[in-house]
């Protein structure tokens, strides 16, 4: 006599799911019982909304499906913005919520507590929501969750689930199908004449690029990637969500922190294959005058989801397919006809972008020599780059932090660099910080997060403690909503700001706030914790932190002024606007 909740975990175990992330709750006792009974491990934040942010950590790093949970009312409002956060940003997520009892909802009755319509919410910008009327109908409604999980583009799936159909026990015969029995298990396999029709245009151009974005990661390609790269000699950009998908240490990369050569590549290629990418908002839709025009450039864009190609960018040879089977059968065609490739022109190019790259970046070590206190933030990411092992996750969370981190970090593959780069959501790092440590448990995890963020979700430094995480959060704290204050001061001053780079304290409008001493948190919550204001201190810290084998905080006092003034902002800017090009 099987609960409804047993079959979900059941049917969650079939499909391979080894971890759920969620807060634990009387409506579905059911279904985290019968996890515990058959293994499946539970990781449970303090908040429902790390939860979620968690789960799409965890798939994103490892290429599994990321599983959360809330319980009815409360919890299932707490979930929503990491659910919405996690949707837009395009991580495999499945979300299994209880609901009150039926009878009470569905429809909902009037004066229902902890009651709403879950279903309707979640659906209005999930991929897939649906609500289980009755016990005998969960296998055939999960079957349909697992399937839009897989899918098409990575998001958001919801089941919700009554209180008394997760919890009754029911005498049943339940059918357990195999994952292949209900859902495609290979990916989509490319047109052969879309294929050679890519082939050919990419060895007839002067100078392809290739943008690469998260679909990149959803396939786990990256070798497939580095090879027809190789074989093209063309320059690689990625998406802002992507870096990682190439090794940025390779003579091909163009790695994103560099803008205004990425514009340059992307203006000097005759020829750009798309890979997995929707060519949005941080990519400048894809336009001119940072892109080049589309009667110069033909492109070639590949995606799993049809209605992203062409959305943007006008696509010349447009093919829905799975990135990794497109990749793997373009080399092939390459392979096959490398004696038509002659790239010296190609390798000029790319020998004038990398005296680009170690210009600037010269430029940016330049900030490194300032050993003032309190501390300049370029040195945090840069120690983090410097010191952590190869292929440690790091979590960039805030709004000037993240950049900091995102100029002084170098990406690698496989792809482990987190951040929510099309929502910019303040505090998600931290619930990003226990699925990464979770998803890969033989490497500490970097967590660079501002004070605002950091405040947002603390409370998971507990969390860290009680799953025994190596977690190493280094909490910028300059007391102040640092990139809302450098907006608000140039437009309230903008010739002061010029010239002072900053105003007096009487100048802004609500933008500072008081201090919290986050490494004193820290050890009220079980971790390690220090607080630093000097470059060498922060040195020691982050190698005592790497030693705990433990979470670890280390709150670290930065300039205000400087935090403030962030490298890249002015490109920041600009993208806001609609470009000037057709």
């Amino acid at each position: 006599m099987p609960t409804g909740g047993e079959v979900l975990a059941r049917m969650l175990q079939a499909e391979g799911v080894d971890t759920v992330f969620g807060i634990i709750d009387g409506t579905y006792y059911g279904f985290y019982a019968a996890l515990h009974a058959i293994g499946i491990t539970l990781v449970t934040p303090r908040h429902e909304a790390s939860a979620a942010h968690a789960a799409a950590a965890y798939a994103r790093l490892t290429g599994k499906l990321g599983v959360c949970m809330a319980s009815n009312g409360p919890g299932v409002a707490n979930i929503l913005p990491g659910l919405v956060v996690e949707q837009v940003e395009g991580n495999r997520v499945l979300c299994i919520t209880s609901a009150r009892r039926t009878g009470a909802m569905y429809p909902m009755r009037t004066g229902t507590y902890q009651g709403f319509d879950q279903e309707a919410v979640i659906g209005s910008f999930a991929k897939w929501s649906r609500a289980v009327p009755s016990f005998d109908r969960i296998p055939e409604l999960m079957r349909g969750a697992l399937r839009a999980c897989w899918d098409g583009r990575p998001g958001v799936v919801h089941l919700d689930v009554p209180e008394n159909i997760m919890n009754g026990e029911v005498k049943a015969d339940v059918g357990y199908w195999k994952p292949n029995q209900y859902r495609r298990n290979s990916p989509i396999a490319p047109d052969a004449g879309d294929v050679e029709r890519a082939a050919d245009l990419l060895l007839r151009s002067e100078l392809p690029v290739i943008h690469a974005g998260s679909g990149v990661i959803h396939a786990r390609c990256f070798d497939e990637l580095r090879a027809v790269a190789e074989l093209l000699e063309a320059p690689v950009t990625t998406s802002w969500a992507a870096r990682g998908v190439f090794d940025e240490s390779s003579p091909l990369a163009i790695p994103m922190t560099h803008v205004k050569l990425n514009t340059m590549v992307r203006n000097d290629a005759d020829a750009a294959l798309i890979l997995g990418s929707r060519l949005g908002e941080t990519d400048w839709w894809g336009k001119a005058p940072y892109w080049r025009a589309p009667g110069e450039q033909k492109t070639v864009q590949v995606d799993i989801d049809d209605t992203i190609l062409g959305a943007n960018k006008p696509a010349d040879v447009a093919v829905c397919a799975d990135v990794g089977a497109f990749l793997r059968a373009l080399r092939a065609r390459l392979e096959a006809r490398r004696g038509e490739m002659s790239h010296a022109r190609r390798r000029e190019r790319i020998e004038t972008y990398a005296k680009h790259i170690h210009r600037y970046a010269a430029k940016l070590d330049g900030a490194l020599k300032d050993d003032g206190s309190p501390v300049h933030s370029a040195h945090a990411p840069a120690l983090v780059r410097e010191l952590f092992p190869a292929g440690s996750p790091i979590v960039a969370d805030g709004g000037n932090t993240a950049v900091w981190t995102m100029f002084y970090s170098k990406a690698a593959t496989p792809a482990r660099m987190l951040s929510t780069m099309k929502m910019g959501m303040l505090g998600a790092g931290m619930g990003q910080a226990i699925g990464a440590a979770v998803a890969v448990p033989d490497k500490p995890v970097a967590c660079l997060i501002g004070d605002g963020a950091a405040g947002m979700h603390p409370q998971e430094i507990e969390t860290a403690v009680r799953h025994k995480l190596h977690i190493v959060w280094l909490v910028l704290c300059d007391k102040q909503w640092g990139m809302v204050k450098m907006t608000q001061s140039i437009a309230m001053r903008p010739l002061k700001m010029l010239i002072k780079k900053r105003l007096d304290p009487d100048e802004n409008i609500w933008a500072d706030f008081g201090d919290i001493d986050f490494g004193a948190v820290a050890r009220a919550m079980g971790a390690q914790g220090e607080r630093v204001n000097h470059p060498h201190a922060l040195r020691a810290a982050v190698q005592r932190a790497l030693a705990h084998r433990g979470p670890s905080v280390i709150h670290v006092d930065v300039n205000p002024v400087v935090h403030m003034w962030a490298p890249g902002l002015i490109h920041f800017k600009a993208m806001h606007q609609e470009p000037k090009g057709k």
